[in-house]
């Protein structure tokens, strides 16, 4: 029985109308097709549309396979879509060029169906896996949030988008307070407890899709804001604050003036820019949470950093 992947697209990239027609006959009862009739159009289409993999023709006038291939792969957002040629070039240079500039198979024409299917199958199940595989790496194992690696893609993407679109963008930094004395009297597995029960507190201020939650490290998260400005930054951490507080988690031996789990919060607001980097967005929203902690915990402290080195530490609202 056919196994149907309607959620997946394969992209053919073939300036022959015959040849799209006859691919995309085979393969259109299994996969979601976009067609592309040259080069630099297809090119455009793997950019907007982000296939689950291409199959591209050699010989194209304009713009031939092997230099839509090097494009492709040469381009951040679309090296790691899966390439097979289909051609009617059936030298073995040809072909050792073709999987030398990064396509993981080829096919010459005219072509048999049921292997151009098996192996359309296979490459979309080993990407499927592969792409499961990486989300995997980027989700912390206890807390099931984002981790720090995943966190500088983030903030490294948002940051070059509100610098081009001159928004504002946020962070905020947070540790939970005095945990190291949570886990030496509640032990360790307690500790991973109420990780996680934090963990799953944090998002619930935040409103818009863009807005992420990442665990940092330890018992620090970290927050991205995108587009968002110093108040609604402040705003948010205090309800974050708020929200672990009703949690309600006893924490009987805090130096902190409080019976339960607390955190503190850094936070910091810019507009992107070339005078500073995400780098210094994250030093500054750290000296803002030591700031908190030096104002006896269980708080939020913020500043908005217009680009300069300069680290005053203000209140929050200040």
């Amino acid at each position: 029985m056919t196994e149907v992947h309607r959620d997946k697209t394969v992209l053919i990239i073939d300036d022959s109308p015959i040849n799209i027609e006859h691919l995309a006959q085979v393969l259109k009862s299994e996969y979601n097709i976009k067609v592309a009739n040259s080069g630099g159009p297809g090119i455009e289409a793997a950019r907007n549309q982000l296939p689950d993999l291409i199959l591209l023709d050699i010989v194209m006038p304009d713009m031939d396979g092997y230099e839509v291939c090097r494009r492709l792969k040469a381009d951040d957002a679309t090296r790691k879509i899966p390439i097979i040629f289909i051609t009617t070039k059936n030298e073995m240079e040809d072909e050792t060029r073709g999987l030398t500039l990064g396509a993981v198979d080829y096919i010459t024409k005219p072509f048999r169906t049921p292997i151009v299917r098996a192996r359309v199958r296979n490459h979309i199940q080993l990407k499927h896996n592969s792409d499961l595989l990486e989300k995997l790496a980027m989700i912390d194992a206890l807390t099931n949030l984002p981790n720090r690696r995943r966190f500088e893609q983030i903030l490294k993407r948002e940051w070059a988008r509100c610098r081009r679109s001159q928004e504002p963008l946020s962070i905020i930094l947070l540790d939970i307070d005095h945990f190291k004395q949570f886990n030496d009297h509640y032990g360790h597995l307690a500790g991973d407890r109420c990780l996680s029960r934090v963990a799953r507190a944090l998002p619930i201020p935040l409103k818009r899709p863009a807005d992420s939650v990442f665990r940092y490290g330890g018992e620090e998260f970290i927050a991205v804001l995108p587009e968002t400005d110093h108040s609604v930054g402040l705003n948010l951490a205090e309800e974050m604050r708020a929200q672990v507080a009703k949690l309600l988690i006893p924490h009987a031996y805090s130096s902190t003036n409080h019976p339960y789990i607390s955190v503190s919060l850094g936070v910091t607001t810019t507009t992107p820019n070339s005078r500073s980097t995400p780098r210094t967005l994250v030093q500054l929203a750290d000296k803002m949470l030591y700031a908190a902690k030096s104002a006896g915990r269980n708080c939020v402290m913020g500043k908005v950093f217009n680009g300069e080195t300069d680290y005053d530490l203000d209140p929050a609202g200040a």
